[in-house]
């Protein structure tokens, strides 16, 4: 009976540390429940039971439900695995739970980079192709510039480079065809620049053309001798003595006696003194087979074998020679010929 008595004052000691609210007092002789189970009438509890019986709790989890005025328990028992298990899966559910919401969060985040990027992406490329249609019509430019040189060049005839006349090139002119669309900023870089390159020889070559142009132009006898209405043309007249049909050589410039004639060009005197018809007559040899008279005049300046730039004073206007008053008689020869000078005269 001792046995007996500790196991029950064990297990009142267990109940009554339960508050009163949550369980009623336990009545002994009751062979129903979780305490008395197992036990009957005129039997005692033994100790292998009261350890089995521990045992079987130790193994499990039990859950109270409680009403709120502490009438009703309701209790649930689970077993440690299934507790266990349990736990693991709600621990496992809200790892996968966090783990989807951060993998949530870093997706709306790439969402809202990937619009500012396709932002950037699309100015880029509105940028491109600005650039793309600029340097097509730099390109255009450049190939006008071409024409251009070809129009400036085409008067004063082609240019014979170094070995030019041993070579010979032939061949169909045919224009690469390149694709107008698709075309990548730098290989619309690359074509500009070849066409710059080749158009900066060409400048280059403009430049040897027209400083030869210039030797050739600053030789021409571009400049009026001297400023006046002009009295006579070039070519055919009526003769201011006989009324009848002359060959008038060059022009005649009205001028009072005195007027200071210049030369229109650079050259080298050739001939200075008393001309028949002409009077006193000064000859310019401006080079390239061209030369350029002054008759009927008062007073020569300059020398034969004197060397003249333009503008340099050689002779006074005057009325010697077969002349009816005071001008200058203007002619241009070129290769011993006379030709209009009005030709010459763009100054």
């Amino acid at each position: 009976m001792s046995e007996a008595s500790d196991c029950l004052d064990a297990t009142e000691t267990r109940i009554d540390s339960v508050p009163g609210a949550m369980l009623e007092p336990a009545k002994l002789g009751v062979q129903h429940g979780w305490l008395y189970r197992g036990l009957g009438p005129g039997r005692a509890a033994c100790p292998g039971g009261r350890r089995r019986s521990v045992n079987r709790r130790l193994r499990q989890f039990s859950l109270l439900v409680v009403r709120g005025d502490g009438v009703r328990v309701v209790r649930f028992n689970f077993a440690r695995p299934l507790a266990v298990a349990g736990f693991v899966a709600l621990a496992a559910a809200v790892s996968v739970m966090g783990a989807l919401v951060g993998d949530w969060l870093q997706l709306r985040q790439l969402t809202r980079e990937s619009v500012t990027f396709a932002a950037q992406i699309a100015e880029q490329r509105k940028t491109i192709d600005d650039f793309n249609r600029r340097v097509a019509d730099l390109r255009k430019e450049v190939g006008a510039w071409r024409e251009m040189h070809a129009r400036i060049q085409e008067p004063f005839g082609p240019e014979v480079g170094r070995a030019g006349r041993d070579r010979g090139i032939g061949g169909a002119t045919t224009t690469p065809e390149r694709p107008a669309a698709g075309i990548s900023a730098s290989d619309e870089l690359n074509r500009l620049t070849e066409t710059i390159m080749q158009e900066g020889e060409n400048l280059r070559a403009l430049d040897r053309l027209m400083t030869r142009a210039g030797k050739a132009l600053a030789a021409l006898p571009s400049r009026w001798p001297v400023r006046g209405s002009v009295n006579s043309e070039f070519g055919t007249r009526l003769s201011p003595w006989t009324k009848s049909p002359e060959f008038h050589a060059g022009m005649d410039i009205g001028a009072n006696r005195g007027t200071a004639v210049q030369a229109p060009a650079a050259g080298t005197v050739v001939f200075a003194g008393t001309a028949p018809e002409y009077g006193t007559t000064v000859i310019v040899d401006h080079g390239q087979e061209i030369k350029s008279l002054y008759g009927h005049l008062a007073q020569v300046s300059v020398k034969p074998g004197q060397k003249v730039e333009r503008g340099t004073l050689l002779a006074y206007t005057g009325n010697t020679g077969r002349s009816s008053g005071p001008h200058l008689h203007y002619e241009i020869l070129v290769k011993g010929h006379a030709v209009n000078p009005r030709a010459y005269l763009w100054d």
